[in-house]
């Protein structure tokens, strides 16, 4: 039985995730660590990560690598997202993590995140599943993968991130204005609109949403049915209503919201417009919300785990 050990260093945390599995086996879970970073607040107006930012991915990298001894001088695949790989500091913060951690982060190019989060939602939703669409909202950038094979026949990654619509449109995560609202749905629909080839949901495809964002806005619409199931999944109507309570709200009274958690209160309502804006320019209706992303793609590939015969794979815990 395989090992493999992917550590994902994001804007809210560094999660190391340890797995172990053969071809047509379910996925076993070894070891996960968590450390909680806070990288937005160390983020000036060009994206550019401050000393205490720098330490604190220093802090993070080490405390979660050094957590499991039983890794010893196993490759661990370290990876940054959007908040490392866009800010102008980004080879300085990989250079001094290297130097004092010993381990080197890598970043995946935005469209190689996208490629990624299809091939774990495509082994999670199991190989019955047609025509596959999977939205993923991240910090910095959206990746949008479509296709019916193991592979995705089409990958999108667009400078649309949660984060970046904050900072570039609502400064502190304050509830805007109307006027500001409409603004930003502009800018949203627009940006989508100038995407060639921007894929569309497909009769009996399936929709799967891939991120903290989409599964957030689930649990916040779960919260108004009695339906057990709601939480994981999404329709477009409930999106717009959530779009209303969050843009009535400011980021502290939107922490006390059900399913929206203290530290991502500030960039929610920018992931709900931008969720809404993507099923709209998608033509989507309903979307499922899958539990893999980018991380779970790459464990599944270094693993060299294909689909199960019939279902999809499972993470046993």
């Amino acid at each position: 039985m395989r090992q493999a050990s992917v550590l994902d260093v994001g804007c809210h945390s560094a999660l190391l995730t340890v797995v172990r599995g053969r071809p047509g086996a379910e996925l076993e879970p070894v070891f996960s660590r968590k450390v909680r970073l806070s990288l937005h607040e160390t983020l000036d107006r060009k994206g550019r990560l401050d000393k205490a930012g720098v330490k604190s991915v220093e802090r993070a990298v080490a405390e979660a690598v050094d957590a499991d001894p039983r890794l010893g001088g196993q490759d661990v695949f370290a990876f940054a997202t959007s908040v490392i790989r866009d800010a102008p500091n980004c080879d300085e913060i990989i250079a001094r993590v290297a130097r004092t951690t010993g381990t080197r982060l890598r970043v995946l190019a935005g469209e190689e995140e996208a490629r990624l989060a299809y091939v774990a939602a495509r082994r999670w939703a199991g190989p019955t599943a047609g025509p596959l669409l999977v939205l993923d909202i991240g910090g910095g950038t959206v990746e949008i993968a479509s296709g019916t094979g193991e592979q995705p026949d089409v990958v999108h990654s667009l400078p649309l991130g949660a984060r970046r619509i904050t900072r570039d449109w609502l400064p502190g995560g304050a509830a805007p204005s109307p006027r500001r609202l409409a603004e930003i749905r502009q800018h949203l629909r627009r940006s989508l609109e100038g995407v060639p080839g921007l894929p569309q949901a497909e009769p009996g495809g399936r929709v799967l949403a891939c991120s903290k964002t989409f599964e957030q806005l689930a649990r916040l619409a779960a919260a108004r049915s009695k339906t057990p199931r709601a939480r994981r999944r999404l329709a477009l109507p409930q999106l717009r209503t959530s779009v209303s309570l969050l843009a009535a709200a400011g980021p502290s009274r939107r922490a006390e919201l059900p399913g929206i958690s203290r530290h991502r209160a500030e960039q929610s309502l920018a992931g709900a417009l931008i969720a809404q804006a993507l099923m709209e320019a998608c033509g989507v209706k309903n979307v499922e919300i899958c539990p893999w992303s980018t991380r779970e793609g790459l464990l599944l590939e270094r693993l060299g785990v294909p689909p199960t015969p019939a279902g999809r794979p499972r993470v046993v815990a």
